[in-house]
């Protein structure tokens, strides 16, 4: 198996994701602006999807896959389904407790979140309703990830990378279909939203049934008694314990984050979430790819006492991480509020909300190629089952953006928020990368400077292209050619890569070197 192919059908996948999560996001933002209603469903979202990120696609997928491709390298597939089952049996009643849970305190969890809602009291009854609704979307995401581990062990990339993709069009659907219907009945329309994301979480696990069904790891239900006293599960769960406490550090991050947003004035929480949306655009082309491809090989190769592929898989991940991380973050600085503007600059989404959102966005891509490089260096420890290094390094890291927050938020406001997580998240990288050099589990292959020094150099043209381009054009004036300005962003980026990849190529940088096989 090409590792760089199977990188570029997540890639490719996950594009399709994120250029459907886009015409969401420009869907929400068109139609409801950035307000207190558009606040109210970004909360409650952010609670489910924090849980998701905290259990399911964090500590769980974390502590599972290592557990999963030891077994299966080591013990045989029988003995690999018959962990499976353990799993998703134990997984299973923990997820009924949680939902229910989460249901009935709905309003606790949203005034911890963004207590400052209350300001408009109808925006917190809309984030608790929401809240409620869309609570058992994290049953529906966790049983998501347990698929996807698996699939991605036994390299089925495919469906896991695109289920995401039906997320947004059932929410785009229902947003579509169901606001009419809501307004008239005299409902809110935001609640369209909700309803979208249940469907959507219920469309991601349908399709995962017959992927594994293929493989012959459909899991079947057992006794909980009989699960719980497997060995992998108790193994899973020792490892599930520090990855939970990493993970919800990052969460807390955010949930604290949040709550200043919330605080800052009506639309800060809006205009973050929209900026978060277009990072997502390349740290899930980049950084998830790597990952999800990166872990079950790692995994493997440590099951084998193979430290020589070991170390070179993680510099094959890091030399693709600034190939393409560090051109993306530039861009992001300097093109930033044409990116915006094309994407979500209008309906109700105004000039203001325009500016304001390109500065969270600026904010946040001065941590692109740290947010990038954790998504292969985290992996890194985690294929050794040492889940305790990245999070004590977590910790650390998340009192650093908290006093960040004290020095950026009163400066630049909400756009200080996203620069103290992009600070971090360089932090936080090269951290990890030293701690894996001092392990000596990674061990940089020579020619390192020289590949450092030619992407540079075409990153600088690339930079000053785009920047050119940003400042020659009035992109806020095109607002009204909506179809030239698209045109003359795809233009410019386009340029920009040919720009990119050409100076590469005349510095000497050959791209088939980073095909690389299992």
């Amino acid at each position: 198996m090409n590792l760089l192919r199977a990188a570029s059908t997540v890639s490719l996948l996950t594009l399709a994701s994120r250029i459907t999560g886009l015409a969401r996001e420009l869907l929400v933002a068109t139609t409801f602006g950035a307000s207190a209603w558009t606040d109210a469903f970004n909360v409650a979202f952010r609670i489910p999807n924090l849980l998701r990120r905290l259990f399911a696609e964090g500590a769980f997928s974390q502590a599972f896959v290592p557990i999963l491709a030891e077994s299966r390298e080591r013990q045989g597939e029988e003995a690999t389904r018959r962990l499976v089952d353990a799993v998703a049996t134990v997984l299973g009643w923990a997820l009924l407790v949680t939902c229910v849970l989460g249901v009935v305190a709905a309003p606790v969890l949203v005034y911890a979140i963004a207590a400052g809602l209350k300001q408009s009291p109808e925006g917190f009854e809309a984030a608790v309703v929401m809240t409620r609704w869309m609570f058992p979307y994290i049953g529906f995401m966790s049983l998501v990830a347990l698929s996807a581990g698996i699939l991605n062990t036994w390299k089925r990339f495919a469906v896991p990378a695109a289920t995401p993709v039906l997320l947004n069009l059932a929410v785009i659907a229902a947003a579509w279909g169901l606001t009419p219907w809501l307004e008239a009945w005299g409902y809110p329309g935001i609640y369209a939203l909700a309803a979208g994301v249940m469907l959507g979480g219920v469309l991601q696990l349908a399709v995962q049934v017959p992927a594994l069904a293929r493989i012959g790891m459909l899991p079947r239900l057992r006794s909980l008694r009989a699960a719980w006293g497997h060995d992998g599960v108790r193994r899973i769960l020792l490892l599930m314990a520090p990855a939970v406490l990493g993970v919800a550090v990052a969460q807390v991050s955010l949930l604290i984050n949040t709550q200043i947003a919330s605080f800052l004035g009506e639309g800060r929480v809006s205009w973050l979430t929209y900026a978060d949306r277009l990072m997502e655009f390349p740290t899930g082309l980049l950084g998830v790819a790597l990952g999800v491809v990166l872990l079950p090989q790692l995994s493997a190769a440590q099951a084998l006492n193979d430290s020589a592929r070991y170390s070179a898989l993680l510099d094959w991940g890091l030399r693709l991480v600034v190939l393409l991380a560090l051109p993306s973050a530039v861009a992001l600085l300097v093109f930033g509020l044409p990116l915006v503007s094309v994407l979500f600059h209008y309906g109700a989404f105004t000039d203001g909300d325009l500016r304001q959102t390109a500065l969270a966005l600026m904010g946040y891509g001065v941590g692109l190629v740290g947010l990038v490089a954790i998504k292969v260096l985290a992996p890194g420890f985690y294929a050794r089952q040492d889940i305790r290094t990245p999070v004590r390094i977590a910790i650390v890291v998340l009192v650093l953006t908290q006093l960040m927050n004290l020095g950026f938020v009163p400066w630049l406001g909400h756009a200080g928020l996203a620069l103290s997580i992009g600070v971090a998240a360089l932090i936080n990288a090269t951290w990890l990368l030293v701690g894996l050099r001092r392990q000596g589990a990674y061990t940089p292959q020579p020619g390192w400077l020289r590949f450092l020094g030619q992407v540079v150099l075409a990153t600088a043209l690339l930079g000053g292209a785009l920047a050119a381009a940003a400042h020659g054009l009035d992109w806020t004036a095109l607002r009204q050619t909506p179809w030239a300005r698209i045109g003359w962003m795809v233009a410019c980026l386009g340029g920009a890569a040919l720009l990119y990849f050409g100076a590469l190529a005349l510095t000497g940088v050959k791209l088939r070197q980073f095909a690389r096989r299992a």
